[in-house]
Parts: C-alpha cells; structure tokens; sequence
C-alpha cells in the first residue's frame, strides 16, 4: 500500500517529464529550441523532437508563403501628379535564426512592422523617380519588380525572403479627383469640337467640290443641248429650204398662214392696217376670200379692221 502511494506520483511525474519532453514539428512550419532565450537548436524537418522540460522551450514560425499588405501611401512621380499606392507582398521566413535574432519575442507582428517600413520605403523611391504615366502604362510589371529587387537586400536581414511585390491599384487622392475628372473632360471637349471642327471643314469642301461638279455638268449638259438644238435647227431649216424651194408660191402661202395664226388669236382680234397692206394678200384674192375675208375698198387712208382667225395648220 504504501509502495504504490509512492511509485504512483513518480509513475506520473515521469510520464509528465517525458510528454513535456517531446515536441512535434509540423511540415508547415519551422521551430526553435531555446535556453534561457539563446537559441540552441533549429528543426526543420517535420516529425517528433525532443528539448528539455522546464529549461528550453520551442518556438515556432509558419514556414509558408505569407502575404503583407501595406497600408495605402502615397507617392510624388517626377511630374508632381500625387498618386496613392496600394500594394501587398508576398515573403517567406527563410532563415529563422536570423529571424529570431532580428524580431525577439515579437515575432511576426514585428517582423511585418518592420517589413512594412522596407516596403514603403522602396515604393516611394521607385515610383517617385518615374512619371505618372509610367506608372499607369504597362511599364508597371518593370516597376514592381524593380521595387521587389530592392526590398529583398534590406529583408535579407530579418531572415525574410520576398518572393513577389505587386500594386493592387494606383489612384488619384479624394481631393484632386474632381480637379483631374473637369480637367479630363475640358481635354475631351477640347477634341471634339476639333473633330467637329475638321469634319465640318471636310463637310465644306465635299459640298464645294460637290456644287463645282453640279455646276461643270449642267454647263456641259447646256452646251450639248444648244449644240445639238442647233445642228437640229440648222437641219431643219435645211429640209425646209429644200422642200419649200421646189414650190415657192407655196412656200409663200404657207408663211402667211402661219402669220395669221400667230397675229390673230382669239375670238375678237383687231389689227390696224393700211388699206393696201400686203399682209391680207391671200384673204383678198378671189380664190382666198372667206368668212370674215377684208375688202379692198381704197375709201380711207387707213382702216380699223376687226378680223376673225382663220384656221392654219402650222
């Protein structure tokens, strides 16, 4: 009774010691075995180690890839057009004994304090020796990169690795946006009225050139037209003369049909004519004399003489 009073204690002391003896390293991170606060051993295999009880303790830090956010700053490029820059990295602990040397106790809450200055700083140096064109082009990539390959020297001392830097966005300050969007607008204004400028001086010299051409083809049109009016004319008169050369007395007879047609329309045409007028020759002759036919009385230097039309076939 009183043996097992005794061994039971010790039994659970030493289970105790054994279990405070024994740590596990996961394949997601790497510890240190450490003695009065110097470190004494780093183990970074994954799988069971040992330190021990009550004089060492085991501290442990993620061994993946870990992501920083740096807190929106902003940035002066070389046109003084102020930008603020939001951007986040990308690191990993390589090297934990450095580490632990460079943070202490405070761990990872220090070392992305610390990491944040480094990156600020590097962003700020970049960025501000460019334009802000250069920033907002394609030329990006080439600068994140660049501010990446600065800040991995100064990480190096905290035992940190930066594997990646990238700018989530880069905009204008709150208080610039209205001046910068009234300024982008009186540009874009400014361009249209010289597009529309420049399409209505296009829009002229088509209606000019198109008015040159109107005017060049009725001309041309007018032209033909009076040419080929007058060679008709011409051939017209032509067949006249011929067919009327071979009778003339006809001819003659015709002329004055078509004179009276021309003098006397209407239903009550006056003419005034001397009494020995030839225009009424043919309305005179015993063969021409009709109704409404003059006659040749010589009673009167001259006569008022009211005459009906007669019908002539032009």
């Amino acid at each position: 009774m009183r043996k097992s009073t005794f061994i039971l204690p010790i039994v659970v002391v030493l289970v105790a010691a054994v279990m405070s003896s024994i740590f596990i390293v996961d394949e997601r991170e790497k510890a240190l075995v450490l003695q009065f606060g110097r470190v004494v051993a780093v183990k970074e295999d994954p799988g069971l180690a040992f330190k021990i009880p009550l004089i060492q303790q085991v501290v442990k830090y993620d061994d993946r890839i870990l992501s920083r956010d740096v807190q929106p700053l902003e940035v002066t490029p070389l046109d003084d057009r102020r930008l603020v820059v939001d951007a986040f990295a990308r690191y990993r602990i390589t090297d934990v004994n450095r580490f632990r040397q460079a943070v202490g106790a405070g761990g990872i809450t220090a070392a992305e304090t610390r990491l944040d200055s480094i990156l600020r700083s590097q962003t700020r140096e970049i960025l501000g020796s460019v334009s802000s064109n250069d920033i907002l082009s394609s030329d990006r990539a080439a600068l994140m990169l660049r501010i990446r390959d600065g800040a991995i020297g100064e990480a190096r001392a905290l035992g940190v690795t930066i594997i990646d830097v990238r700018l989530k966005s880069t905009e204008l300050p709150s208080q610039n946006l209205a001046a910068t969007f009234d300024r982008m607008r009186a540009e874009r204004e400014r361009e249209a009225t010289d597009e529309r400028a420049r399409g209505n001086e296009a829009a002229q010299r088509v209606r000019a050139q198109a008015d040159r051409t109107v005017v060049e083809l009725v001309s041309d049109a007018k032209r033909e037209a009076e040419i080929t009016r007058g060679e008709a004319d011409a051939q017209r008169n032509a067949i006249f003369a011929e067919a009327f050369g071979q009778d003339p007395e006809f001819f003659e007879f015709y002329r004055s049909l078509t004179a009276y047609s021309r003098a006397l329309k209407g239903n009550n045409s006056s003419m005034v004519l001397s009494p020995d007028s030839e225009f009424f020759n043919y309305l005179k002759s015993a063969e021409g004399a009709g109704r409404g036919a003059l006659s040749s009385q010589p009673s009167q230097q001259s006569q008022r003489t009211p005459v009906q039309a007669p019908v002539a076939a032009d």
